[in-house]
Order: structure tokens, then C-alpha cells, then sequence
């Protein structure tokens, strides 16, 4: 790749002068203007935008850092980021993203990411979770999109699971179901307790009966276990089947545990959702179209959180509390 010197060595002038060519351009002369610019598109030179940012360069593009945990090596939340890219391109701000795998090498990435001295910083997460925030970070424009902290005081934008489950599980009981079978996610998940408490909550206020709610947890709280989580699963169905179902839906943690479930109930002959219904949650990416008849969801809000984190810097909003967005029900057949 060219540099500023190869630039400076063919247009036949100092480095001072190509410097002044790319950012202060009014001062050149018009002849010395041309040579240099000439010599940049001759040698397809790209100037050092980090260079700039670490100068606070005001032609500078302004840039948020992401800091990723799993959010980019998963495929179940990578829509934050997505939604963080195409919103900064839209405000023409720029992103760059640090992926972590664990937390073991944190503040190795941390240094990494304020070296190029972003204008704000969002930490995202793959799956809701709490995380710990490194000391180094407080003293900047942070964000947290589906993740939250004890820190007190900081922007934190995550999905309002309590309420898409609880209005998916007044929808399920409007449709007449009387006696459900829940396999919710871990009990060391946030999201596993929180959906929870919504579906009973939305099932006592029915004037039901809590006892008459079948509840299990999944054992692992990692996609690395999944294959564990998804045998649960089918013991789960075959003791509650033997010779007769004695439930007539199923409550899924999420859409993966819903797939197990349809190829268990399925390959037994059951009909859905004339015999059984089959509840979800997540609405994963290229998942909810494999299904037959498609299946009933709850939306995870990934997309909005991304962009509503990337709005919150780009606007410089000074709001920092825990703000819910909205998972909606999507209705389609299994129910």
C-alpha cells in the first residue's frame, strides 16, 4: 500500500505539502494542488483515517467502537450489529468492531478499541446477559445494547421480555389451550426467569390454577451445550405423552427448542396445531421459514436495539437508564 512518502517522492514535494493536499487543500497553490492529487491517483494512496481521528481532525468521520461479545461469531444476535453498521453509514459515522470470544483477554481489546479513540463505544452481547464493565470504559460515551450492568447511570437498551411473553401467553390462552407444557430456558438465563414469571402472570390472572402449569428449565445455559438442551427436550415430550399427551401446547424457550419440539411431536403423528400448539420465542434468523406450518414467535427486537444504541451516540442523547423495546407477537399458524 502507498504512503504519504511515495505520495510526496513522485509529486516531487514535501510530506508537509501532501498533508496540506488532503486536508488543507485552500492553502496550496492550484499547479502544486494538481501534481499532488495526481500523484494520489496514480499510486491509489488512501489516507490514514485513524491518524486523523487520534489528531481530532474535524474533516474527520466521527466513529463508534463495538465492543462484541459472541454478537459477531453467533448467528442468533448479529443483527445489533448489522443494524449499528447500516445506521452509522446513514450519518455518515463509521464502525469498527472488536470481537471478543470469552472475557479472558477483555482489556486487551479495550485498548485496542480506545486507541483509535471512537466518539462513543457500545458493548453488545449474544444473548441478554449481565456483564462486567471494565473500569477503562466508564469514563467514556457508553452504551449497553442487550446486556445490562450494576452500574447504575449507563444507556442500556434491551429486549422487554416479560411483555412479549406475557402477551404471547394471553394470546394462548384466548385460543382456548388448557393445559401447557413450558420448557423455558435455563434457570442461570435472565431471560429463562423473566419469561417465565410473564406466563404465569398472564395464566393466574386467567383465574387458572399456577399447579396446572407443566414447567421445566433447559439444563445448559450455552449454545455449546445445545445438543444437551435438545435430548432434555424430547425426554421432556415422551414423559408427558406415553400413551396419550396429557398437554395440548407447548410453551418453547426459544424457536431452537420449538424445532425439537416439531420434529418430536411430528415424527409421532401429531397434527399442529390440530392436535398440539407450539409456542416460540426469538423469531431466529433463518429459522422461523423452515418450519411447517410456520410457526408462532415472539420477535426479538435485535435490529432496533443496534440501531437505537447507535442513534443514542450519534445524537448525543443524554438519557442513561435501562430502556425496553418492545418484542411483539407474530401470529402465524402453529397456534
Amino acid at each position: 500500500m502507498a504512503s504519504l512518502k511515495d505520495v510526496a517522492k513522485l509529486a516531487n514535494v514535501s510530506l508537509m505539502t501532501v498533508s496540506r493536499a488532503i486536508n488543507e487543500s485552500h492553502k496550496l497553490n492550484k499547479e502544486t494542488l494538481l501534481r499532488v492529487r495526481t500523484a494520489i491517483e496514480q499510486l491509489n494512496y488512501v489516507p490514514h483515517v485513524s491518524a486523523k481521528i487520534m489528531r481530532n481532525d474535524d474533516k474527520s468521520p466521527s466513529t463508534i467502537g463495538v465492543l462484541a461479545l459472541e454478537t459477531a461469531t453467533t448467528p442468533f444476535s448479529v443483527e445489533i450489529l448489522q443494524a449499528i453498521e447500516k445506521t452509522a453509514q446513514s450519518h455518515n459515522w463509521i464502525t469498527f468492531t472488536i470481537n471478543l470470544f470469552n472475557t479472558t483477554n477483555i482489556d486487551n481489546a479495550v485498548n485496542t478499541l480506545l486507541s483509535f479513540r471512537p466518539k462513543g463505544i457500545i458493548y453488545t452481547s449474544m444473548g441478554f446477559r449481565k456483564i462486567d464493565i471494565p473500569n477503562k470504559l466508564l469514563h467514556q460515551p457508553l452504551i449497553l445494547a442487550n446486556c445490562i450492568s450494576d452500574i447504575p447511570d449507563i444507556a442500556t437498551y434491551i429486549p422487554d421480555d416479560f411483555e412479549g411473553q406475557y402477551q404471547a401467553m394471553k394470546k394462548v390462552i384466548a385460543k382456548g389451550y388448557k393445559k401447557p407444557l413450558c420448557i423455558y430456558l435455563s434457570k442461570a438465563s435472565i431471560a429463562g426467569s423473566i419469561r417465565k414469571s410473564a406466563v404465569e402472570k398472564a395464566w393466574i390472572e386467567a383465574g387458572n390454577n399456577i399447579d396446572e402449569l407443566k414447567s421445566y428449565h433447559l439444563t445448559r445455559d450455552r449454545e455449546d451445550d445445545a445438543e444437551l438442551n435438545y435430548m432434555n427436550v424430547i425426554k421432556i415430550i415422551n414423559n408427558h405423552i406415553k400413551d396419550t399427551p396429557d398437554f395440548d401446547v407447548v410453551i418453547c424457550g426459544n424457536d431452537r427448542v420449538a424445532f425439537v419440539v416439531y420434529q418430536e411431536l411430528l415424527s409421532r403423528g401429531f397434527k399442529i396445531p390440530d392436535d398440539i400448539g407450539v409456542l416460540g420465542y426469538d423469531n431466529m434468523a433463518g429459522v422461523g421459514d423452515i418450519f411447517s406450518p410456520a410457526l408462532t414467535t415472539v420477535q426479538l427486537p435485535h435490529y432496533e436495539i443496534g440501531e437505537l444504541a447507535a442513534l443514542h451516540l450519534i445524537n448525543n442523547l443524554q438519557t442513561k437508564s435501562v430502556m425496553k423495546i418492545a418484542s411483539p407477537l407474530l401470529e402465524r399458524s402453529s397456534l
